[in-house]
């Protein structure tokens, strides 16, 4: 029987830090029988004969560029049955100019909320808040969110512009502070599935740090949507 194969695509912004974050994945995926490829350009997306070969492909790119013929063949290669999987901005908010891209993920990152004026330092931990990740209905019985209790972080809070075709497995409430312009509180899906054709999608928006990606509830999110999202068809 041939090994699954996993394409992990990985660059754009630094601070996401592309690298060391998917690589906390790698051995997750050769220990389940994956042949790993690596590419630091999503171009690769544009050759239909390799995507065809994979099984998933495990995305960490944030904002950044692709061509036209890159979306289309990660399009077509997801309909077809290709897993992909990923997190923080290295999927939600990856390719900001690209519509095709937006749409076959199903959700876009908006912005993350921001502490008290007074509390703030000067740096990314001024975006840190402490919030709550909280299973849905539906992802207490879903194989990637299933026996996972709902639980707190204390990093970005990612605020989601989403459709009505993803599947929500769970989701964070944003507060209404009196520093932010917004009048109520906001729910953004936290965790997501989408089926795009024969091909299955997962988004996990947390992962702005490496250390929050090793967090036990976070990492098993990633790991089972890694094996859940392969293909199947």
């Amino acid at each position: 029987m041939t090994a699954p194969s996993a394409l992990v695509v990985r660059g754009g912004w630094d601070g996401h830090h592309p690298v060391e974050a998917t690589e906390l994945f790698i051995p997750f995926l050769e220990g389940q029988g994956f042949a790993v490829e690596v590419h630091d350009s999503p171009e690769v997306y544009a050759d239909a004969a390799r995507m065809a070969q994979l099984d998933l492909v495990v995305q960490s790119i944030t904002m950044s560029q692709i061509s036209r013929e890159a979306v289309a063949g990660l399009r077509e290669a997801v309909a077809g049955g290709l897993g992909l999987v990923g997190w923080h901005g290295g999927i939600a908010d990856s390719f900001r100019n690209e519509s095709d891209y937006l749409q076959l993920i199903g959700g876009q990152f908006a912005t993350h909320p921001a502490r008290a004026p007074e509390e703030r330092v000067g740096d990314e931990t001024d975006n840190y808040l402490a919030h709550t990740i909280a299973i849905t209905e539906l992802g207490r019985s879903h194989p990637i969110t299933t026996g996972l209790d709902d639980f707190d972080l204390v990093t970005e809070q990612y605020w989601v512009l989403h459709d009505d075709l993803i599947d929500v497995l769970a989701t964070t409430t944003h507060p209404a502070p009196p520093w932010h312009p917004w009048h109520r509180t906001i729910e953004s899906p936290a965790v997501w599935t989408r089926h795009w054709g024969e091909g299955r999608i997962v988004v996990a928006t947390p992962g702005h740090t490496v250390d929050v990606l090793q967090n036990e509830n976070v990492r098993t999110i990633i790991e089972r949507g890694m094996l859940w999202a392969r293909r199947t068809a």
